[in-house]
């Protein structure tokens, strides 16, 4: 009798290749920031110099919105980041730099600059290097800028407050809405300390003339997973920023400058599917 034929072994399937797909990360954020730098409204320059702890303390309002997102697929992403903010400075934190031409007598010791104020920033990074837990992103973007600032101090005897408005016993320089656009370049670097720990910095310059004279920023951070639920991974990002701008337009009663940088901590929480 002829032999039963062996039985074929089975086959195994091949997994095709996992396709890259995009991620998303969305991280809303508090940055404590202090002030330190020249403001000019209406031709009148003060000099600011501000913790985050006095604008605290002396401002009649204190508002703030801030968040960050990127979307990554492989070693390209997008980003966005959301500044809003409208902050109070007063007393000994705003002094007399200079007035605008024409201005003569003296000025009352009590100075208030109040500014609203909106930075969005968009742009789009791409990996260039990576060794082990250290990879490089190269960025490339721009930033929108755009305030409104008052600046007020007490009436004093023979001030010819020329163009200002009056209320009461004080005189007002408004700004008015002021906006510009600054082209932005830097680069990130990421280091994975451990699963789900990253270390981060990063650094960019911009402006160039386009829009504000020069600005640069650098951010350096800690982010730590603690957490997921239903596909969403948490973090918490703690770090330190410091954004620097130096703009100015117009000349004598019209001119404005934001001349400024602001710093500070930042505390975060991400949230990554």
């Amino acid at each position: 009798m002829a032999a039963d034929p062996a039985p074929l072994a089975p086959v195994q399937a091949i997994e095709a290749p996992a396709v890259p797909g995009w991620t998303y990360r969305v991280t809303p954020y508090g940055w404590l920031t202090s002030l330190d730098g020249t403001q000019a409204v209406r031709g009148r320059s003060v000099k600011v110099d501000a913790s985050f702890i006095d604008i605290v303390e002396k401002s009649d309002s204190l508002v703030a919105l801030m968040g960050n997102v990127e979307a990554r697929n492989g070693p390209f992403a997008l980003y966005g980041d959301l500044v809003w903010s409208k902050v109070g400075v007063e007393g000994g934190n705003v002094r007399t730099r200079t007035l605008a031409p024409g201005v003569t007598g003296t000025l009352g010791t009590s100075l208030n600059l109040d500014i609203e104020m909106a930075i969005v920033e968009v742009g789009a990074a791409y990996e260039v290097a990576r060794s082990g837990p250290l990879a490089v992103d190269i960025l490339g973007g721009a930033r929108y800028w755009h305030q409104e600032a008052d600046l007020s101090f007490e009436i004093a005897a023979a001030v010819d407050i020329g163009d200002l408005e009056v209320a009461g016993g004080r005189a007002f320089g408004r700004s008015g809405s002021v906006d510009w656009l600054d082209p932005v370049i830097g680069a990130r670097v990421r280091y994975a300390v451990a699963p789900g720990h990253e270390l981060f910095l990063r650094g960019d310059i911009g402006g160039f003339g386009v829009g504000s004279d020069f600005s640069w920023q650098a951010i350096g951070g800690y982010g730590f997973d603690f957490g997921a639920y239903n596909g969403i991974t948490f973090s918490g990002v703690i770090g330190y920023r410091a954004l620097s701008v130096d703009y100015a337009q117009s000349e004598g009663r019209r001119r404005y400058e934001f001349d400024m940088i602001q710093h500070g901590p930042v505390l975060g929480l991400s949230m990554r599917w």
